[in-house]
């Protein structure tokens, strides 16, 4: 039976090698037939390369397609040198990086083709085909950037007929001379000069391997950047392959790596929107290939409203300025976001792309930087997407957040004091009870970092990734301290998750290409709306209400440092204040500003009075081409669901409605406006009364086994105890036993004089409304066809002319709502028939 089971086993197992074998024999079958196909290929003559170049310029333009803000050929800079002028570190470098087979090759590589055909089998079309030196000339030169395997076998082809017809000398000078090296930058002599100021000659081994570590995408690996990390990864990876294949000792290798190169600062080559430009080239180069993108003749055309970053750029430069004087903040980056497209109207990556002395190249649009009290609104959102509501009270007391440590922020045996956390606000004060909406619109830490243990770091995360965030790929490592901007973000992605909120919910992912067309005018790309709802669209609203409620701002920040009428805004700043943000937005406009030092260090401020002045300046510009449109209101969440606690009574859980006119207890026939309601006292913090993972729940039977009650519980009543005399205390004993019976029969019946049946829209009519009833009357409204017109103060007469409403001919309803000094209300409606003229 076993002996059975073994054969049946080897009948069925799989014949690896011999389909290894097959491949393999395919493979050099089609090398075959490629050297064969060779000698039938014209080659083209060597003077062509340049000319090919040069006459298919890609450009790119904003979003109009009449400004153009790069041409990739317009200002090259190319010096053409022999190989001997260029020195051996620059040629060692760039040989070990990119072929280091070179000088032996035919041109290709024939175990290269092999795992290239074997991998493209396997994934059944192009993926994947190892280039020579010879063969990248003949993609930059010879031929178009189709992915395609017969685009791949002429490489091959036209590879073996330039290494027969020119020397491996000419070959190389060829290719070092025509490289793209970033911009407008082309050969490695002109990258010298230009990254270096020295001829390529003079270049030292790191130099050399810096420049050699920027070909295979020279706008992602830029030394003016975002991805300078990267760069000097790629520049050891080339030193190690410099030693590996015997072109530097282990000692030239070890002072080679640890030099601290100094680049030249870049200049002005005429680009427009800088940081923008290379933003966009950094995608192309990844998407089509730096080769294609250089010389394949292209027009992109963004989505940048140039005007807008004209203004963008003139504002950041003239505030970081006086920012650098007056705070000590060298630097801004500014991003405007359209929130119903996901469309980049704006991205200024520093005050000055070309100065080098705050290294302005370095984009800090698209760099990770801390954001403070600006990554509150997700915390916020979380919470009102699980049942709290702005009204919702925590206590802004202080509070020790460490499970190692006592509730007064002392280490527990075996811990020290730095195992302990109890953030302070930024003015050092503790306000006590505060709401939601106000502890948000005040910035107060300690309220916000108790909303997120409630609603989970994990929560919190999910939330601002869905919203559009793309770090924070470890929260729990940073933890509570997450909601005060203890983890890292981009201020593109802050711009564009704060766009979520604008658009009620709803996400368009982040672009900046309209279109792409090649030189023929074929479409390879254009903007297709993707929106996606990432958060309910209520809470969405509410973030709105809460972010644009200027009142609730005004302890903290004032009637004037950001505030726009209707438009929503929070702030920002990082622990000893490296990093300032304002971000706010309106439905038609997202934007975001950082402002600080590229280097890290400390300004003399933070927040608002830093980034504000940008913020607003730049807002109010933005304002007159994209007009603010009024946020929808959310809709009020029914109170009468909630816990106290939850809807802003923290007094105690127990409440009774009373009738503040018979000072009984209501009823359900009570009017609204007589109803007030006593709190039976007992004050706890909110761990008392709600389960954090079940908030509308049931009140938890055990708070204790909460690990937290115990920390912030002692704080509650330590405030309390000094507090109490403040408020008052309601027992039992103070709510009326007896119900009010007398509601519902206390309305004034009203009476209407002085408004015909019938009359001229250019008539006056004296109306007056009285009542005959036990209780008078405190206010009446007046409504035309159900829509409020006036309230009428005591007399209550008015005199009406239906022109002045422009109401037109014909029957109109005209309605009075009257409220009585026992809050009853009644009604007296009358049908009026309107003529025009006599």
């Amino acid at each position: 039976m076993m002996d059975g089971m073994k054969d049946h086993t080897q009948h069925n197992r799989i014949p690896w090698k011999k389909i290894l074998l097959g491949v393999l024999a395919l493979g050099l079958l089609a090398i075959g037939a490629v050297l064969v196909w060779a000698s039938f290929i014209k080659l083209p003559d060597i003077s062509t390369f340049e000319a090919r170049q040069v006459a298919n310029s890609s450009k790119i333009t904003d979003r109009t397609g009449q400004i153009v803000l790069y041409d990739a050929h317009k200002s090259v800079k190319r010096t053409q040198i022999p190989l001997a002028s260029m020195g051996d570190p620059i040629q060692k470098a760039v040989i070990s990086i990119e072929d280091q087979d070179f000088y032996n090759n035919s041109g290709i590589r024939p175990t290269s083709i092999l795992r290239a055909i074997f991998t493209n089998i396997i994934h059944l079309g192009y993926v994947q085909g190892g280039s020579t030196i010879t063969q990248q000339i003949v993609k930059n030169t010879l031929l178009n950037g189709d992915k395609s395997v017969t685009r791949k076998l002429k490489e091959w082809v036209l590879a073996i007929r330039l290494t027969r017809q020119f020397s491996k000398d000419q070959i190389l000078e060829i290719y070092l001379n025509d490289a793209p090296l970033g911009g407008t930058v082309y050969g490695v002599e002109q990258a010298s000069q230009s990254y270096f100021g020295i001829p390529s000659a003079q270049l030292d081994t790191a130099q050399a391997a810096y420049i050699a570590a920027m070909l295979p995408a020279p706008t992602y690996y830029s030394p003016f950047g975002s991805h300078k990390k990267e760069l000097d990864n790629r520049k050891n990876l080339v030193l190690s392959k410099m030693k590996q294949y015997g072109y530097i000792t282990q000692e030239q290798y070890d002072t080679a790596k640890a030099e601290e190169v100094v680049f030249k600062p870049s200049s002005n080559t005429g680009v427009k929107a800088p940081h923008f430009v290379f933003y966009i080239l950094d995608q192309l180069e990844q998407k089509y290939g730096k080769d294609v993108l250089d010389n394949g003749g292209y027009t992109i055309k963004t989505t940048l409203d140039y005007d807008l970053q004209q203004k963008a750029e003139e504002i950041v430069a003239k505030q970081a300025a006086a920012n650098e004087k007056q705070y000590a903040a060298s630097n801004s980056a500014l991003v405007a976001i359209d929130p119903a497209t996901g469309q980049i109207l704006t991205m200024v990556g520093s005050r000055n792309y070309f100065d080098k002395n705050i290294d302005g190249a370095y984009n800090v649009a698209t760099a990770q930087r801390q954001p403070g009290s600006a990554f509150k609104p997700f915390v916020y959102a979380t919470g009102f997407a699980e049942g709290y509501t702005p009204e919702t009270v925590v206590f802004d007391v202080p509070t020790e957040f460490s499970t190692n440590c006592t509730a007064n922020q002392q280490p527990l045996p075996g811990y020290t004091a730095k195992d302990c956390y109890n953030p302070a606000n930024f003015d050092n004060k503790f306000k006590g009870p505060i709401s939601l909406r106000s502890a948000i619109a005040e910035s107060r830490n300690v309220p916000s970092v108790k909303l997120l243990y409630l609603v989970g770091v994990q929560s919190a995360v999910d939330t601002a990734h869905a919203l559009g965030i793309t770090t924070l790929t470890n929260p729990q490592e940073i933890g509570l301290s997450l909601v005060l901007g203890g983890g890292e973000v981009k201020l593109l992605d802050m711009t564009s998750a704060y766009g979520v909120f604008a658009n009620a919910g709803i996400r368009n992912p982040t672009t900046g290409i309209l279109e792409v067309q090649d030189h023929e005018g074929n479409i390879l790309e254009q903007y297709q709306p993707n929106p996606t709802g990432v958060m309910d669209k209520n809470v969405a609203l509410t973030m709105d209400d809460v972010l644009a409620d200027a009142t609730a701002r005004i302890p903290t920040f004032g009637t004037t440092l950001i505030t726009i009428p209707g438009v929503a805004v929070k702030t920002g700043t990082t622990n000893n204040d490296r990093d300032a943000w304002t971000v706010g937005y309106t439905p038609n406009i997202s934007v975001g500003v950082w402002s600080g030092n590229n280097d890290n260090k400390s300004m003399k401020s933070g927040g608002s009075a830093i980034s504000g002045p940008t913020w607003k300046q730049f807002m109010q510009y933005a304002l007159t081409k994209y007009p603010e449109t009024p946020f929808e209101q959310p809709v009020p969440v029914d109170q009468s669901t909630l816990k106290p606690i939850l809807r802003g009574v923290w007094m105690g859980n127990e409440t009774v409605k009373i009738d503040r006119v018979t000072g009984l207890r209501a009823t359900a026939s009570t009017p609204q406006d007589a109803i007030i309601e006593k709190v039976i006292t007992d004050v706890h913090d909110i761990l008392y009364w709600v389960n954090k993972t079940d908030p509308k729940g049931p009140v938890p039977s055990n708070p204790a086994s909460d690990p937290q009650f115990r920390l912030w519980e002692p704080s509650v009543q330590t405030w309390w105890a000094a507090n109490a005399h403040n408020y008052p205390n309601v027992t039992t004993a103070d709510i009326p036993a007896g119900s009010d019976t007398t509601s519902g029969t206390t309305a004034s019946p009203l009476t209407l004089s002085g408004l015909p049946d019938r009359m001229n829209l250019a008539d006056n009519a004296e109306v007056t409304v009285s009542t005959t009833g036990q209780y008078p009357l405190t206010s009446v409204d007046v409504l035309i066809d159900n829509s409020y017109i006036a309230t009428l103060p005591d007399p209550f007469h008015f005199v009406f002319t239906p022109d002045d409403y422009k109401l037109k001919a014909g029957s109109h309803s005209i309605t009075f709502n009257a409220t009585n000094s026992v809050f009853a209300k009644s009604t007296i409606n009358k049908l009026v028939t309107f003529v025009q003229g006599t």
